[in-house]
This record gives C-alpha cells, structure tokens and sequence, in this order.
C-alpha cells in the first residue's frame, strides 16, 4: 500500500493488479462552475435491451408524490456476507409488472454503505422523480468495510458474481446493460475502473468521482481500455476537485482516454478529497446517471 495519511491500498485488477484506491479526509473549498471537457465521439452500436413496461405519465400517477423506500438487504451465500442499502422508488410497490434501471454507488474508504444516503442521494432521487425530472429507478449501495484486509480484494468478485445477480433476482430491475450503471466515490471509484471497464457488457453508464488510480498502473488501465470495443464502451462521468491531492492522477486516466478516442465528460470542480466536495455535486451525478437512461424510459 502506498504510503500516505489517506491513501488507499491497491486492489488487484482481474488477471492484472491495476489499481490503488484512497480515502477522503481532508477540508474541502466551495464549489463553481464546471469546465466540461469531451473528447472524440465514436460511433455508438447499442446492444440489445430488456422490454419494459410502460407506465402512466409521471403526472397521472399520485404515488409518485410519495417518497421511496431504503432498506438494508444481505447476500448470505458470499464469504463474508455481502451488506448493502437499497433504494426503492415510490411506485415500486403500486405497478408490479414494472422493472426499474437500476444504479450502484460504492462508497469511499473507511466508510460504509451508507455514505451516499448521507450524501442525500435517496432523498434527491425522490425530488427528481416528484418533479417529473427522472423515471422512477433503483440503487443499490454495497458495502466495502475489508479494504485493509483478505476480505478486502475479494470485493469485486462478490459484486460481479453475487451482489448483482441477486439484486436482479429479487428486485424488479431492468437486468440489461443499457438499464444497469455504476459509480464511486474515491476507493469506489477505483473500483468502478476495475470491474466497469472489465466488465463493459454489464454497465451502460460509468461514474467516476474523484476515483483513486495510482500513475504508475496507468499503462493497465490503458490497455484494458484499448480492448473494450468502441461499440460497447460505456457512457463514462468523470470529476474531480482541482485541490484534491488526486487531481494530477485524474488529469493523467482523462489524457488516457483522449488518446483512445473513449467518449466521456471530463469536470474540474473547486474543491478537495472530502464528503463537503461530493454532497455539493450529488444532484449532477444523478440527473447525469437518470438522462443515460432518457432514450430508454419506462415512461411513455
């Protein structure tokens, strides 16, 4: 592990140790406007995607007024178990032939799978959805607590394997790529590089917010990228605050997908490695995740 008062250690890449995550834990600035960088657009071939059902206008339907649900849910088949947090939209109970996209957000080190409700992800998904903004949609917060430990690098396999698989089993999502998408903050988003360009025929939609990459496995990652065909690369979000003690290396993954031609929105932000940084740009990351899914809403 490199050593740093809120550096993460690094997790193993499949087939290839890529990646090192941090933490965030020091005083943050205010925010201010965007700079939006995007790079060549590529030809885009979307994959085939799940049927779903059509719901009422958002205006026709009074329980959209209603907040949604967040719960805890376990997954006792993985070793250790594998926690996390759902979020139910309103709705979800009322219309049960539905199925809903579906977001998993993955929290930074040292903290648990509640940090983006902390963060007021659940409450700015309602007032989206209230207002007609965003179709009614799921997430999912996992839980990471074994970073310094076996348990820790173990993550990604119970994710991919386990976590998925039974959230589409026992929750009403729309089980396709399109449908489907995948953020983090700092070590979590460490891990959205690892498992979303891994995986790029699971993710839709990548959210990279202040992610923890270290330079020297920058030539991984971008060979990793290089095998992704263009037709199946990922929608990808990527900020960073330009006080965070993560900003070269955030400079040095956006140059790294320039140079491949990967489509992506680059943002600089005001702002440092803390929870004040990303509660200020919450609301952005979710109304970017919920327009991904626009071409393909359940509602009509």
């Amino acid at each position: 592990m490199r050593s740093m008062s809120t550096r993460q250690a690094i997790l193993p890449l499949i087939c290839v140790s890529i990646l090192g995550i941090l933490s965030a834990c020091s005083p943050a600035s205010n925010r201010q406007a965007v700079e939006s960088v995007i790079s060549p657009t590529p030809s885009v071939v979307l994959l085939p995607t799940q049927t779903a059902t059509v719901l009422p206008s958002p205006t026709a339907l009074s329980c959209l007024s209603d907040v949604g649900v967040v719960k805890q849910d376990v997954v006792l088949t993985t070793n250790p178990p594998q926690k996390f947090i759902i979020y139910l939209p309103s709705c979800y109970e009322n219309f049960t032939d539905a199925r809903f996209p579906v977001l998993y957000l993955l929290h930074g080190q040292t903290y648990n799978e509640d940090q983006w409700v902390r963060l007021g992800a659940p409450t700015i998904a309602d007032q989206l959805i209230q207002a007609g903004e965003s179709q009614p949609f799921i997430m999912v917060f996992p839980d990471d607590p074994y970073w310094n430990s076996e348990a820790g690098v173990g993550f990604g396999e119970r994710f991919i394997n386990d976590l998925i698989p039974y959230v589409d089993q026992n929750y009403r999502t729309l089980a396709d790529r399109e449908h489907r998408s995948l953020g983090g903050l700092s070590r979590g988003g460490g891990w959205t590089v690892q498992l979303g360009f891994t995986h790029p025929q699971l993710f839709g939609a990548l959210g990279l917010h202040s992610p923890a990459i270290f330079k020297e496995n920058a030539p991984y990652v971008e060979r990793i990228i290089q095998d992704i065909p263009q037709e199946t690369r990922p929608q990808l979000w990527l900020d960073i605050g330009e006080s965070d003690m993560e900003f070269s290396r955030a400079l040095l993954l956006e140059d790294i997908l320039t140079r491949n031609d990967y489509l992506h929105h680059f943002y600089r932000f005001t702002g440092e490695h803390t929870e004040l940084y990303w509660s200020a740009h919450t609301e952005e990351y979710l109304r970017w995740y919920t327009q991904v899914w626009q071409k393909n809403s359940t509602f009509q």
